[in-house]
């Protein structure tokens, strides 16, 4: 019985210092902090959608856009049109970064359904998943339509290749 003490002391003693190692911030923090990372990705990757309309729509200057909102001339309006596929390639790669977050906290989200199963604690709200998804699927189609509508400019050997990343995109979040 000493021997057992003694052991549980210890197990005890490492599991405090475990927990005030990893643990010193709330789970609601770490969450909140990707919550931010991922809205951030998302603003950057909206601000790739404009800046490819800009580039295509040419040096309008300052105008109505489409949605009555005030468009701002871009540093990119003026640009040569060799940029617009390299614009639209770093648009492509946050998309993908963004869908890997997206995809990350769904298999975070199974495994914690998995662990609820063994009495752990599990937040069954899908709102904020689903915003995410819904989010990420809107900016998906928005560039998808840039793309195609600048498919002259991009050639024939670039297009089919970006229409396969926008389809392996789409179809990873479908089926995950």
């Amino acid at each position: 019985l000493r021997l057992v003490a003694v052991l549980k002391a210890i197990l005890e003693g490492e599991k405090a210092a475990v927990l005030k190692k990893d643990c010193h911030l709330p789970l609601s923090f770490h969450r909140r902090q990707e919550e931010l990372k991922f809205s951030l990705g998302l603003q950057r990757l909206q601000h790739r959608v404009r800046e490819i309309q800009a580039l295509r729509d040419g040096p309008a200057g300052e105008g109505p856009g489409q949605d009555g909102s005030l468009l701002v001339q871009s540093p990119v309006a003026g640009a040569a049109p060799q940029e617009l596929p390299t614009l639209i390639l770093e648009a492509v790669k946050e998309l993908e970064a963004a869908k890997q977050q997206v995809l990350k906290r769904i298999q975070i989200w199974k495994r914690q359904q998995q662990l609820a199963g063994n009495g752990a604690l599990f937040e069954e709200n899908l709102a904020p998943l689903q915003k995410r998804c819904e989010s990420l699927v809107e900016v998906y189609f928005q560039l998808h339509q840039q793309v195609m509508a600048a498919s002259a400019e991009l050639g024939a050997e670039l297009l089919p290749r970006l229409l396969e990343r926008f389809n392996e995109v789409l179809s990873s979040l479908v089926k995950r």
